[in-house]
């Protein structure tokens, strides 16, 4: 039965998923060592590459880069830990090691690998984020065989770090060595480097370099400790601007890490959203170079309760952009006076009456349950951040994008993935169903 499916997930929007974290489809990732979803060991013992000594092979894997192009970014799973920050650095080396010298070409400061994104969004470790980024390839550096990694410090959660590696080739006229050295090291953190994040908010790194994609949503706030200081291995101190030293450092033999930078527990889990699995097949891991489609959507999920404890200082404010660029490698030095952060949402100044109830009072349509009330109201799009008081419901916006009630507020608006639709109007249900009518997904708040 189709309610039988249904997948609790915690109101805050995050469980513990063994086995659904994330993992960068493109650009294509080496064949040995064999990509995985999970984090790098924390004490390092796997860092770079999640490689533990083994010889690397690209399989027949094949990422032509020229210089001064845009490539995408895109990632497999669900347990997306509410977002955080990433960056993509590479290194002329073709079997990186501890020593290897990684450069940021580009910072991702919030929303990666998701935007205003909570916590997690379902269970399903094949479903394609449904969030696509792209990063430029500097035209100005040398070419050649390297290799590109994907870093990423996850918002909510274990303090982890990720890494993801991937075989390139650089074509077109070579640049200077020079401008290679010039770019920002490589930043590390949580892997017993003395350099660790705290959780629930976004990360600014001390030097991101020229190339900067703004998307954070949560506050943004320097990584804390000695090691965040350092560069990772053979990184040097060769940063794009006045910074010295613009990573953390990645351990040179695996060792426990400090006391300190024990991993937070995960919060607890005091409700639930229930989301069904799709009846169709799941695919693998994508090969194409291109950002995967899929018809799957993934339900939003529901915004997390205020912390009850206060986020430790110091918080940097930045205001979101959607530009790349906005930033020149030379600006980023750690605050010295500590900025308090919000305490709540900013208070919206004229709060839209409460929804009227729904209008139909039959079972809920295809979750199982017979309590669930009708949709209501015209699908139009509510402005995110003003307030709501049915908490869990959800509007969908003239049949191709949605949005939710969450702690008190509206979310931003999202699409559909292409080829779907739902019915437009207020309900404590989304249905979304195919073009052709063939239902996909149904979400429910559960109080």
């Amino acid at each position: 039965m189709f309610y039988n499916n249904n997948i609790a997930l915690a109101a805050t929007g995050f469980v513990a998923l063994a086995n659904a974290h994330v993992f960068m489809n493109t650009p294509k990732t080496f064949a040995v060592p064999a990509v995985h979803n999970g984090p790098l060991d924390p004490t390092g013992a796997d860092f770079p590459c999640q490689n533990r000594g083994v010889e690397y092979s690209t399989g027949g894997v094949s990422n032509v880069m020229p210089l001064g192009s845009r490539q995408p970014l895109a990632f497999t799973g669900s347990a997306v830990h509410g977002g955080g920050s990433c960056q993509i650095s590479i290194t002329y080396d073709t079997n990186p090691t501890k020593n290897s010298k990684w450069k940021v070409i580009h910072s991702i400061e919030g929303g990666c690998p998701v935007k205003n994104t909570p916590g997690n969004i379902g269970d399903d470790a094949t479903m394609p984020v449904p969030f696509d980024f792209s990063f430029p390839i500097p035209d100005d550096i040398p070419t050649g065989n390297g290799t590109l990694a994907w870093t990423w410090m996850n918002r909510i959660g274990n303090r982890e770090f990720y890494m993801n590696c991937a075989p390139i080739t650089l074509t077109g006229n070579g640049g200077e060595k020079s401008n290679f050295e010039a770019l920002p090291d490589m930043f590390v953190a949580n892997i017993g480097n003395d350099c660790t994040t705290q959780e629930k908010v976004d990360y600014k790194y001390p030097n991101p370099g020229k190339s900067v994609d703004n998307f954070s949503s949560f506050g943004l706030v320097f990584p804390q400790g000695a090691g965040c200081q350092k560069a990772p291995g053979g990184g040097g101190g060769g940063g794009g601007g006045s910074d010295s030293g613009n990573g953390g450092a990645a351990p040179p033999p695996p060792s426990p890490p400090a006391p300190s930078a024990a991993p937070a527990p995960a919060p607890s889990v005091p409700g639930g959203v229930f989301i069904t699995r799709p009846t169709d097949g799941v695919a693998g891991q994508p090969t194409s170079t291109q950002a995967p489609s899929s018809t799957q959507v993934p339900a939003p999920p529901v915004a997390e309760p205020p912390a009850t404890t206060s986020v430790p200082s110091p918080v940097v404010p930045i205001p979101p952009t959607t530009g790349g660029g906005n930033g020149n490698g030379n600006d980023s030095p750690a605050p010295k006076v500590p900025v308090a952060p919000p305490a709540t949402p900013a208070t919206p100044p004229a709060p839209p009456a409460p929804p009227s109830p729904p209008s139909n009072s039959g079972p809920g349509s295809g979750t199982g349950g017979g309590s669930d009330g009708g949709s209501s109201g015209s699908g139009g799009a509510q402005a995110a951040g003003t307030a709501c008081s049915s908490e869990g419901l959800w509007n969908c916006v003239n049949g191709s994008s949605y949005q939710q009630c969450a702690s008190g507020v509206w979310s931003p608006v999202m699409p559909l993935a292409a080829g779907t639709k739902c019915s437009p109007g207020q309900s404590t249900t989304i249905n979304i169903v195919s073009a052709s009518g063939q239902r996909r997904r149904g979400v429910v708040f559960r109080g």
